[in-house]
């Protein structure tokens, strides 16, 4: 009946254990999956709203915009609006990759017949993935800052030939 080819072995195997499947069991196993990738598509969701509001905004004040200056200006507003957009956006994307590693630390702790050992561990990994977002949001606030402050350099007159 059954040689011992893998594609056999694996028949067999999916044969025993189908009796023993437990549909619900399955789709509670998934949950936390759904759930992650839900947080991830609202986010993005919710990223690309603000994206396209901003960028309708800019459109309309450079359509209102009645000489050179007043375009600059518009176009300058509408980096700056950008910027903060940008820095936003990662800190909202690094906030919920903080949490979600979290929350699988804490799964796999909880699903390990040793969690209790396991406790320092996953206190020191939550506690490195929370500094790394700590300097993460550091780094983002100087450069933009540094970005604020830097200023357009003045021109310099061309000498004549």
């Amino acid at each position: 009946m059954f040689k011992n080819t893998p594609f056999e072995a694996i028949t067999k195997s999916m044969t025993e254990s189908a009796p023993k499947f437990d549909l619900g069991a399955a789709q509670q196993a998934f949950r936390p999956l759904q759930d992650n990738l839900k947080a991830w598509a609202d986010l993005a969701q919710s990223q690309v709203a603000e994206a396209q509001a901003a960028m309708v905004e800019t459109v309309e004040a450079v359509k209102g915009a009645k000489d050179p200056q007043a375009a600059f200006e518009a176009f300058k507003a509408s980096s700056e609006a950008a910027m903060a957009l940008f820095q936003k956006n990662l800190k909202d994307a690094v906030a919920l990759s903080v949490t979600q590693f979290h929350d699988t630390v804490d799964a796999v702790q909880q699903a390990h017949p040793a969690g209790e050992a396991l406790a320092p561990l996953a206190k020191g990994l939550k506690a490195a993935a929370s500094t790394a977002e700590s300097t993460l949001d550091a780094a983002i606030t100087k450069g933009a800052s540094m970005a604020a402050s830097v200023a357009p350099v003045a021109k310099a007159k061309r000498a004549a030939k």
